[in-house]
């Protein structure tokens, strides 16, 4: 079996970074008349700035796929080109088309020559089933290196004039003229940009690299019903209706495409479930957890880092505050591209010492899936 080595890693960020006090000049007033949800939101989530790939106006400024591609080609140096890239996996929530593939679309900007690849979809983990799926050709020896990578554009589904359509129903209907509770929090919460990670067989001989020892991944979709979802709507019984079961007047009369969440159910179960996996990896590898030097766990909003501190204590897993690492506050939540970009940042921050381990969280409340990875810097 080979070895697998995260060797380098990048970044794409659109744009200027947008404060807190700007969103609506980005995203829009729902009727022109300001959020009343944003200001809890903000102040729960902890991001002060964040990444649109639009302009005030609405206008797109970057494709899913262009920053994919922009983020790839700062992978790029005199060792190695885009003409090398034998695996490209990449992993989105938010694809610029239904048909091709994510991945297609990204390989069509780089233009880089045949390749094999794969698109992986869902939402904050498709990333890392894009990393195993690089990860696991590497370690079988059918490629020699992969890039991966985690990207989202969704502030163009977060614009005020995908709502409108819905609270003109409401209004009809005498019901209050706002957007739920469900919908309107998560255009406060979401970001766009893009993370790489080049994997090769062999560590850097010039720079560090990060050593890929196990990589967990883990559905509970069998136990719970939906949570967060677009392009659907969800049923009193927990079950969903897909869009192609709509009609086009209902898909604006309903905001069907626009991402929702199930708040109740999110705030019962992620954290509970997320810390019993981790409790169930650690006791089936025989894992010490004092052993990490920095715990890089994704969260949605700063609201969860204190209950993920007070649930991991009750299974006697002990991540002293000062092991963590975050970016959430200064990029926002990118979703799926988040986990590679606080890699990258913590790769290229000149704080690693060879042989630090560093653990990985990433769970995803579409219906509840979770990663998790251990690196060792080598």
């Amino acid at each position: 079996m080979q070895e697998v080595f995260i060797t380098k890693a990048a970044k794409f960020l659109p744009n200027d970074p947008v404060s807190n006090e700007e969103m609506e000049e980005y995203l829009g007033m729902i009727d022109g008349v300001p959020s009343k949800g944003k200001k809890l939101t903000l102040r729960n989530n902890g991001i002060k700035t964040r990444y649109y790939s639009i302009d005030k106006q609405g206008n797109s400024t970057h494709s899913n796929a262009q920053m994919t591609a922009l983020a790839i080609k700062k992978l790029t140096d005199n060792d190695f080109k885009l003409s090398d890239i034998e695996l490209l996996a990449c992993g989105t929530t938010s694809p610029d088309n239904l048909l091709p593939s994510h991945a297609v679309m990204v390989h069509g900007e780089l233009k880089c020559g045949p390749v094999e690849l794969v698109s992986t979809a869902g939402a904050c983990c498709a990333s890392m089933q894009a990393l195993k799926y690089g990860y696991n050709s590497i370690l079988a020896g059918s490629t020699s290196n992969a890039v991966c990578t985690g990207s989202e554009k969704l502030s163009s589904l977060m614009r005020a004039e995908h709502f409108e359509k819905e609270t003109e129903r409401l209004v009809e209907l005498d019901q209050h003229p706002i957007i739920a509770f469900e919908k309107d929090f998560l255009r406060w919460m979401l970001s766009d940009g893009a993370g790489a990670l080049l994997l090769e067989n062999k560590p850097r001989k010039d720079a560090l690299s990060l050593k890929i020892e196990w990589l967990e991944i883990k559905s509970y979709a069998n136990q719970f019903e939906t949570c967060m979802y677009a392009g659907s709507a969800k049923n009193e019984d927990g079950t969903t209706k897909g869009w192609k079961e709509f009609s086009a007047d209902e898909w604006l009369d309903n905001s069907i495409f626009a991402f929702k969440q199930d708040t109740k159910l999110l705030g019962r179960e992620i954290v509970p479930t997320g810390t019993r996996y981790l409790k169930e990896i650690l006791d089936k590898r025989g894992f010490d957890i004092s052993t990490i030097d920095y715990f890089l766990p994704h969260l949605s909003s700063e609201y969860f880092r204190g209950k993920i501190a007070e649930e991991i204590l009750k299974y006697d897993i002990r991540i002293p505050q000062e092991k963590w690492f975050t970016n959430l506050t200064g990029i926002g939540n990118v979703g799926s591209g988040s986990i590679f970009l606080m890699i990258e940042e913590l790769m290229n921050s000149g704080k690693l010492i060879i042989g630090q381990k560093i653990l990985l969280m990433v769970p995803e409340s579409a219906r509840f899936t979770y990663a998790y990875s251990l690196l060792t810097v080598y």
